[in-house]
């Protein structure tokens, strides 16, 4: 890991800390999505080692950066979302979306359209990996709600 690498993680733990605040995340939540953010940005450049494409890199990060949020939801007793949105901001591609419209304003359409469907792709990644976790966990927690249900209704009284 490169001090360029230490300093991006650090720098999505800070940026999800300015988040965490700006939404009042009070107490131990406020540290929980701040490392969140670490977490996020961390394990895409780890997840570049392995996958050159950068959607499927943003697509994995969503999948963990989601599951460690609905854990610590589950713990703190606090909606996902207290937890998911500080933490998915690091991934959030504005350099991306900058040079999108940079090139609309400059009306350099062929350069615009390019990075307009590149950068719908990172955000779709994004969105499926949250998407798929939550769906996931939804169903998952529906068939542990109904094996309960059968079994109060078939206790002996």
């Amino acid at each position: 890991m490169s001090n360029i690498d230490l300093i991006q993680i650090i720098t999505g733990f800070l940026g999800s800390l300015g988040f965490s605040i700006l939404f009042n995340i009070r107490g131990s939540k406020l540290f929980i999505a701040a490392f969140g953010g670490f977490i996020s940005w961390g394990l895409f450049l780890l997840l570049g080692v392995f996958f050159e494409s950068e959607p499927l890199r943003y697509f994995f990060s969503a999948v963990a950066v989601t599951v460690y949020a609905e854990i610590f939801a589950r713990i703190k007793k606090t909606p996902t979302t207290t937890f998911l949105v500080p933490s998915i901001i690091p991934l959030i591609p504005g350099g991306v979306l900058y040079h999108t419209m940079n090139y609309a304003l400059k009306s350099d359409w062929t350069d615009f359209i390019i990075n307009a469907f590149y950068t719908i792709k990172l955000a779709l990644s994004l969105a499926v990996g949250i998407i798929v976790v939550s769906s996931i966990l939804r169903m998952v927690l529906a068939v542990v709600n109904y094996i309960k249900k059968i079994k109060k209704v078939k206790k002996p009284t």
